[in-house]
């Protein structure tokens, strides 16, 4: 039987199990949750109008784009939790049962799913993809206020000093995939604004896109005789997606609980003592449940048959990621590549061994 969801969890979900955005259908999906493509949830958009169904028809090549930054934070999110008792799992009705909620793993979802929409439409511009954008090139007229904050920025950079040095190269334009990020993102939400839950959602996407735009490095190429660095040309580029993620999950471990003011516009931190969040910072109002035993109410899949390491303690060892329940030692058998030869030219040849190893599963 399908799951039913709010329309609001319904976009998100869909944007993280197909890539795409459809407030008006969740889609019945069996196997991999990423198996349909841009194109079928056009198709399923085409009744309901909107700005998502004219995008879909008039640029169908930025769908494309909000599908990849989709699925590069879906496998971002799985890397971050690997060693957590909740993994960032796929699977559909577990993950519509997490976005239901408010707590600190829905804080991140949001922000890392929008943080990969922004990452890759950006990304697209910069390799000529999208006909709408390509590179950013600043341009700067003589001592304007943006060449004053270039000097600055130039004097702090070591690759800098003492150089002559221009903007140039091909930047990333993370305003572009700023706007397609927020448009997808935040669009259905912005309706109802004065909702607890709908500040949090908008304001967890806004810390996903910040994690990118405000951690943009500066590249140069050096011009010159010789191999001489006469002169160089600088770009600012995006960070690493990898990099993203790691700064989401420090905002993950130090998120806010918050809840409604008095006032009722705005929101504050349930505990007296915390400061406002800023900005960057992730959000959420419920507590966690611990993931230990699967619950089809919460969304936890449990620990149970999940790979632990007996020697460590923390994140991922088996006390921890076990929930003292214990664990199981097993022996694997398989065969890998081994004594592998170069042969003249151009081949590696190698041998087929049998290994043997240990594992340690959670019961």
């Amino acid at each position: 039987m399908m799951m039913k969801l709010p329309t609001r969890a319904r976009l998100l979900l869909l944007l993280i199990l197909t890539g795409l955005f459809s407030a008006f259908h969740l889609p019945s999906v069996t196997g991999t949750p990423l198996m349909m493509d841009p194109n079928s949830i056009c198709r399923r958009s085409k009744t309901a109008g909107g700005a998502h169904a004219e995008l879909c028809q008039t640029k169908p090549e930025i769908i494309q784009e909000v599908s990849k930054g989709a699925r590069l934070g879906m496998r971002e999110c799985q890397h971050q939790f690997r060693q957590h008792r909740w993994n960032c799992t796929s699977h559909s009705k577990s993950l519509g049962k997490i976005i239901l909620q408010d707590i600190r793993e829905t804080a991140f979802v949001n922000g890392i799913t929008a943080a990969g929409v922004l990452h890759a439409v950006t990304q697209a511009c910069s390799q000529g993809d999208l006909l709408e954008c390509g590179c950013l090139t600043l341009k700067i007229s003589p001592r304007s206020p943006l060449e004053r904050a270039v000097d600055h920025t130039a004097s702090q950079i070591p690759a800098l000093q003492d150089q002559r040095w221009e903007w140039g190269g091909c930047g990333d334009d993370v305003d572009f995939g700023y706007e397609i990020s927020r448009q997808f993102m935040d669009a259905r939400r912005r309706k109802s604004k004065s909702d607890i839950r709908t500040r949090i959602d908008l304001h967890n996407n806004e810390a996903g896109r910040l994690a990118v735009k405000t951690h943009m490095r500066t590249e140069c190429k050096c011009h010159g005789l010789s191999g001489s660095c006469t002169l160089r040309s600088c770009w600012r580029k995006m960070p690493l997606f990898r990099q993203v993620g790691d700064h989401l999950m420090e905002s993950y471990h130090t998120a806010v609980r918050v809840m409604g003011s008095n006032d009722g516009k705005s929101l504050v931190p349930v505990e007296p003592d915390i400061p406002l969040p800023g900005a960057h910072s992730l959000i959420y109002s419920d507590e966690s449940p611990d993931f230990c035993s699967a619950s089809r109410r919460t969304g936890s899949e449990g620990t149970r048959g999940r790979l632990c390491n007996s020697t460590e303690t923390g994140p991922g060892s088996c006390d921890w990621l076990c929930c003292t329940k214990g664990h199981t030692q097993l022996t694997l058998e398989y065969e890998e590549n081994c004594q592998c030869q170069f042969q003249w030219c151009c081949v590696v040849q190698c041998e087929r061994c049998t290994v043997r190893g240990e594992v340690s599963v959670c019961l």
